[in-house]
Parts: structure tokens; C-alpha cells; sequence
């Protein structure tokens, strides 16, 4: 299994893949080739947890091609549990700032063709506990 397949396959499990340096132990995302550490190349394989809190997004009201069925949704940047990894998705549903304050928690629901998906936690408004 490719390198991209694994990723898909992670987040469909509700994980992301990553990668620990050898050296160090700093946390990358599994694109990464060289630690912004220490430098080093080897990494191990690791899978993180892919909850988290909204740390910002925008709203897609106008989509690109081939997402029109999809609109309105939110690009999303979620800040991950435990570590200062952020990945970035993709929610459906979002049509106004009111859906999703800011601090909201979400997490990785799978992958498809628009890329890792997201969706709200239910109950995980700002301040609420991971």
C-alpha cells in the first residue's frame, strides 16, 4: 500500500497519519521528509488520534468544479489533541460563522474524493473538554 493509500485508509479510521523523528521524537505529518527539528530523515510510522479543536476555516459558498453538490461547506483547520500538528478538511453543512464558532470540536469522519473529511463532535461546543 502506497504512501497515499495508507493516509486514506488512516483517516477512515478516524486517525491521521504521522511520522516521529528517529532522532528526537518531534511529531511531523507523514508529508514530511526532513525533521524541522533537528533535521534528521528517519522517521518512524505513527498514527495520532484525529480529534481536535477548530482553530479556523473559511466558508465555500462558490465551489470549484465538481463540488457544486457540496456547497455551502467549510475548509477547516483543525488543531489535532496532544500535540501542534493541524491538519486541514473538509465539513459539510457549513453555511454561516453560527455553525461553527471558532474552538468547536470536530474530528476526522474518512476520506474521499474531496480529501479528509470532518464533521462537528456532537456536545463539543468552544470551552467544552477534549
Amino acid at each position: 500500500m502506497g504512501p497515499k493509500q495508507e493516509f486514506a485508509e488512516k483517516a477512515r479510521e478516524g486517525l491521521v497519519l504521522a511520522r516521529r523523528c528517529s532522532r528526537c521524537g518531534r511529531l511531523h505529518l507523514a508529508t514530511a521528509y526532513f525533521c524541522q527539528g533537528c533535521g534528521s530523515g528517519g522517521f518512524e510510522g505513527a498514527a495520532l488520534r484525529g480529534s481536535g479543536r477548530v482553530e479556523t476555516y473559511t466558508i465555500i459558498t462558490v465551489p470549484p468544479a465538481g463540488f457544486e453538490e457540496h456547497a455551502p461547506y467549510a475548509w477547516v483547520v483543525l488543531g489535532l489533541d496532544g500535540c501542534d500538528l493541524r491538519i486541514s478538511g473538509f465539513m459539510a453543512g457549513v453555511s454561516a460563522p453560527s455553525d461553527l464558532p471558532v474552538g468547536s470540536r470536530a474530528r476526522v469522519a474518512g476520506f474521499d474524493g474531496r480529501g479528509i473529511v470532518l464533521e462537528r463532535i456532537p456536545g463539543g461546543a468552544p470551552g467544552a473538554g477534549p
